[in-house]
């Protein structure tokens, strides 16, 4: 209910929730089912479908990075997050601090350096695993990581690149060196919204709808509830980071990398993957 209570309902809506562990939720045209994730019907809109990602490496990871190398400071990881370029020079890492549901790997940190990390060519893409980085590319590493991830099995379920717009929530939601990173990563403005409650706000949402319905004798859009009102109401998102020229660029720019990241972390699985039950 809580997609509801984000008033996510148009196609190209992108939710990201930045709690202990990162949800990403999507509103899709498009029917990929994979068993890395979920994908339901949309109960408020026939024609679309809904799709859920899960990692429960989230921001108890993000704090493990932050207080070694970060002074467990935010402030601090912020500069080192800003100090360091987009693409952090071909640097990845997969920092698995619990047992990760997507992809399923068991707890470990892995990084690598990836030779002609600008190219449009992921076969051109050689890496090279190394022990460690240094703190700031470390710092980057762990956001660039773990948004690539999600843009990248968001994708693989039918969200469009870009997507229209992304909601974050939670409370990394309130960090602006975090919002930016998404901005350029999925090349799309950053909204938030300020409320503890979206999923009680969207179980009610969802009642109000389902009689609107029934009045109506027929299906409308659940918009209806709130058309022309947004702004007076408790549901206005805010836009925290827009995305310009230079995100678009950037996005373009990660797509590459992303892909890169995505055939490196099949590898993982297949080599170290949790085995099923």
């Amino acid at each position: 209910m809580s997609s509801s209570g984000l008033t996510l309902n148009t196609p190209g809506d992108l939710a990201i929730s930045l709690g202990t562990s990162d949800t990403v939720f999507g509103i899709t045209t498009e029917l990929k089912p994979s068993l890395e994730g979920h994908v339901f019907p949309n109960p408020v809109d026939p024609e679309c479908y809904m799709v859920m990602l899960v990692y429960k490496n989230g921001s108890l990871t993000r704090e493990d990075i932050r207080n070694r190398c970060a002074e467990r400071s935010w402030e601090v990881f912020n500069k080192l997050l800003e100090s360091t370029t987009a693409l952090n020079d071909g640097k990845l890492g997969f920092y698995y601090k619990e047992h990760e549901i997507l992809p399923p790997m068991p707890v470990g940190f892995h990084r690598y350096v990836i030779n002609n990390f600008e190219s449009n060519s992921v076969e051109d893409m050689k890496e090279q695993e190394v022990k460690e980085f240094n703190v700031a590319s470390e710092v980057r590493a762990i956001i660039e990581g773990q948004f690539l991830s999600m843009r990248g099995h968001a994708e693989r379920f039918g969200m469009p690149s870009p997507p229209r717009r992304i909601i974050a929530t939670g409370g990394a939601s309130s960090n602006k060196s975090i919002l930016k990173e998404i901005a350029a990563i999925f090349g799309c403005p950053v909204y938030t919204v300020q409320r503890p409650d979206s999923a009680s706000l969207g179980a009610a949402l969802r009642a109000a709808h389902g009689w609107l319905c029934h009045k109506e004798g027929s299906f409308v859009p659940m918009s209806r509830l709130y058309e022309d009102k947004l702004e007076r109401t408790s549901l206005k998102a805010k836009l925290a980071m827009p995305a310009g020229d230079k995100e678009l660029k950037l996005h373009s720019k990660y797509t590459s990398l992303m892909k890169k990241r995505i055939q490196i972390e099949k590898s993982l699985v297949e080599k170290l993957g949790r085995v099923k039950d």
